[in-house]
Order: structure tokens, then C-alpha cells, then sequence
């Protein structure tokens, strides 16, 4: 395993974690009670991370800019790597 493997690897989680936001941020559009079993799957995949940023944040109405900032962030990690 050399240092392309796990850069890939690590890439890949990267990606799909920012898949599982936008999967959460659609769903909430979609289904907002938030019953279906996808729901609370991506819910609790992400929670994890966007329920500190949404802490840190200042409040912001009705809208949440948690979702927008952890991709942002994660974005900016995938374009640093190697």
C-alpha cells in the first residue's frame, strides 16, 4: 500500500462525506418530517460534523449554513491534497 493508495482512499471519504450532506440537504426538501429510514441514516452520518459548525455559528434564520460551510471546508481539503 504506498502513499496513492491512502491519498485516494482518503480522497474518496472525502467525497462521499460531501455526497452524504447534499443526500441530507436534498432530503430535508424532500421528506422534511424526517421518518424515512434514508433520512435518519443520513441524519445520523452527519450530525457528527455539522452539529458543532452549526454551534459555532451565529444563528441565521430559518436557513442552515452548516451544510454549506462543512462542504466548503471539505472541498478546500480535497483540493489541498497532493
Amino acid at each position: 500500500m504506498g502513499a496513492a493508495f491512502v491519498y485516494n482512499f482518503l480522497r474518496f471519504l472525502l467525497i462521499a462525506f460531501e455526497l452524504l450532506v447534499i443526500g441530507r440537504v436534498l432530503m430535508s426538501y424532500i421528506e422534511p418530517t424526517g421518518r424515512s429510514g434514508l433520512t435518519q441514516f443520513l441524519v445520523g452520518v452527519t450530525e457528527p460534523v455539522l452539529g458543532p459548525v452549526r454551534r459555532v455559528l451565529p444563528k441565521g434564520g430559518m436557513f442552515d449554513f452548516s451544510p454549506l460551510i462543512v462542504i466548503l471546508v471539505l472541498g478546500a481539503i480535497v483540493q489541498a491534497l497532493p
